[in-house]
């Protein structure tokens, strides 16, 4: 009896394990004629036109304004910040106090190299007697030549030494003066690196004098189209808080050598007249350097190209007679915020995909919309 019951269990576990694989062999065939219609049906896709500039490029770059001059200020001897007299902001003149040190050891440095040429002017008085004496004597021929040659050399000494303790009585009184930290121009203290009550040494920054003549404006240019550029070249300067205001300017100067770092060369866009009084210390602007000649060519969104291997970059190109893909490489320039130009493999009446072009593939038949979803007639070209 248990061994017919045995029997009829392994019919029946062999009858459902052939059922299910016919289920799953049905399944699998329905799912593989669903993805073949899916394949032969046209896919929708964003396509556009390249599109073809003026003939002039404008390429931007961030920048701060600046003062055409910026000095450090500094006090040429070392002590201790007893006043500051001038904060961040302040609006100075030439010749301002602005901030002083504590004077108490340069003035007795003064007042002994005051005493020392006192008592070398004592010396030469008393050197130039002996002279006058010892030349009468001579004269009467009552002391010898070498006696009074003793003499000359002796108040020669001494007129040295009044010399060396005037000089020294200068360098005294002039440290003593710079005890005082002056502007040396009109302008406007940018940033202060001192406080009062802090002890700094000579030529550390106290002070950053921003000068009242032009502004100018702080760029860095790209390394690998510093030759695009060139001083004297007019650009337009737009405030970041004032979009749509442009503002003349003129490339004055570039660096010569490329910062070691971020390999881009420092330069300075000059501001002048209502240009320079539209913008304040600090402000970030654009600066819009136009490049004629690069506008010329056909340009296409970042998002139509496709990376290759290595450099190589191509676009998904529609074949106006079947509506199929093709991929076409192309050669391109330097790329702008959102586009770039095709120097060559595509013509400006071609039309390609706009963006997803990373889910297609050759020979894919597409239906080709704009951007508001709505079918694009592509006609053929004329011969």
């Amino acid at each position: 009896m248990s061994k017919e019951r045995a029997a009829r269990r392994g019919n029946s576990s062999r009858a459902l394990t052939g059922l299910c694989a016919i289920v799953a062999v049905t399944a699998l065939l329905a799912g593989c004629g669903t993805d073949d219609g899916t394949a032969d049906r046209p896919r929708p896709v964003l396509v556009v036109q390249p599109g073809q500039g003026d003939g002039v490029s404008l390429s931007a770059y961030p920048g701060e304004v600046r003062a055409r001059e910026e000095s450090a200020l500094s006090f040429r001897v070392g002590g201790n910040l007893v006043r500051r007299l001038a904060d961040v902001g302040d609006k100075v003149k030439r010749g301002d106090l602005l901030a002083e040190l504590d004077p108490d050891d340069l003035r007795l440095q003064a007042q002994g190299a005051q005493a020392q040429l006192a008592a070398a002017e004592a010396q030469l008085a008393r050197a130039a007697a002996d002279r006058q004496r010892f030349a009468s004597l001579a004269a009467q021929q009552l002391v010898s030549r070498s006696a009074f040659d003793a003499q000359e050399a002796a108040h020669a000494a001494a007129l040295g030494q009044v010399r060396a303790a005037r000089a020294q009585l200068d360098v005294a009184r002039n440290q003593a003066a710079y005890t005082q930290l002056r502007a040396p121009r009109d302008g406007a203290i940018a940033l202060r690196h001192a406080e009062a009550g802090q002890t700094v040494a000579a030529g550390q920054p106290v002070f950053t004098l921003a000068g009242a003549g032009g502004r100018e404006v702080a760029i860095a240019l790209p390394e690998a189209r510093i030759r695009e550029f060139s001083v004297g070249q007019p650009v337009v300067v737009e405030p970041w808080n004032a979009a749509g205001t442009r503002l003349p300017g003129t490339m004055r100067e570039i660096a010569p050598a490329a910062d070691p770092q971020s390999r881009t060369y420092a330069a300075r866009v000059a501001l002048n007249g209502d240009a320079a009084r539209a913008v304040e210390l600090g402000q970030s602007v654009r600066v819009y350097v136009p490049q004629a000649g690069r506008g010329d060519a056909l340009r296409v969104p970042l998002s139509a190209i496709q990376r290759g291997d290595g450099d190589a970059t191509a676009v998904w190109l529609i074949d106006p007679a079947t509506k199929k893909l093709h991929l076409a490489p192309v050669r391109l320039g330097a790329f702008a915020a959102d586009s770039a130009p095709v120097l060559s493999g595509i013509d400006a009446d071609d039309w390609i995909v706009a963006a997803g072009g990373h889910l297609l593939r050759e020979g894919q038949a597409i239906a080709p919309v704009d951007r508001q979803n709505r079918p694009v007639a592509i006609s053929a070209k004329a011969r």
